[in-house]
């Protein structure tokens, strides 16, 4: 087994490339990154590292403008996140500069993954140790998520999560992802938040929130705003833990024939 992944370019007998699979773990060791479309907004949020006393928390950024009309998130390893955000701003202006238009979503998302497939088979590189949330409108005003992955694949979601508890994150989202869910900017910011409070350890609530609007600049939540959405989202939580203990108590009664 050894043998197949010290080169990337080498399949394993169950036609595996071995250094790809890495790549995707230390996706899922990246903070809990979570993307969902609304009516009207794309928000992302995304848990931020601890920091060092005196660090200086402006290079800290998980999420970062590619355009002024689109935004990326991503979970992984830094060091290969910031290579691939210099390239992609480089091809966002490029573009602009020779087209005259701006890039579309889809567009600099298929760029960047096509990126990542080049590195998955040449020889003195290795796969890009993250995974991408792609969100922005574009020329026309239609809102748009993609996510890329370390193995140059790209999709387009309506709602997505990667990093750390990648699987809880979504099957929440599966289940409550609805139209009516996120026709509000307020609801798909709590939407967002909620999902990420699945992935994130009870205590450490340290979150960037970034809300991005057609036509309007990338607008990042303060944290003051982002302390009362998660209030908001616990009282209403134990409000309903409180509602469904009644309704278990009112049944037991019941079934006891106590009136």
């Amino acid at each position: 087994m050894a043998r197949y992944d010290r080169a990337i370019t080498v399949f394993s007998p169950d036609g595996q490339l071995l250094q790809v699979q890495y790549a995707q773990e230390a996706v899922r060791r990246g903070s809990p990154l979570v993307g969902v479309r609304g009516a009207e907004a794309i928000v992302l949020a995304v848990e931020k590292r601890a920091v060092q006393t005196l660090e200086d928390t402006r290079i800290e950024k998980k999420i970062v403008v590619l355009d002024e009309h689109i935004v990326m998130g991503f979970a992984g390893l830094r060091a290969d996140a910031r290579i691939l955000i210099a390239r992609a701003q480089i091809e966002c202006q490029s573009y602009r500069l020779t087209v005259e238009d701006p890039v579309s979503v889809e567009y600099i998302s298929r760029y960047m993954a096509e990126m990542k497939q080049h590195y998955t088979q040449s020889n003195g590189r290795r796969p890009f140790g993250i995974s991408c949330l792609v969100a922005g409108f574009n020329f026309d005003g239609t809102p748009h998520l993609f996510q890329t992955d370390p193995s140059g694949t790209y999709y387009e979601w309506k709602a997505a999560a990667t990093g750390r508890s990648e699987k809880t994150v979504r099957e929440y989202l599966e289940k409550n992802y609805s139209p009516e869910a996120v026709n509000t900017d307020e609801k798909t910011i709590k939407l967002a938040i909620k999902a990420l409070l699945e992935a994130v350890h009870a205590g450490k609530r340290n979150l960037d929130v970034a809300v991005i609007k057609g036509g309007q600049p990338v607008r990042m939540l303060k944290n003051n705003t982002i302390i009362s959405f998660i209030a908001e989202i616990e009282k209403e939580k134990a409000e309903k833990e409180a509602l469904e203990k009644k309704k278990d108590y009112m049944n037991k009664m019941n079934n006891w024939g106590i009136s």
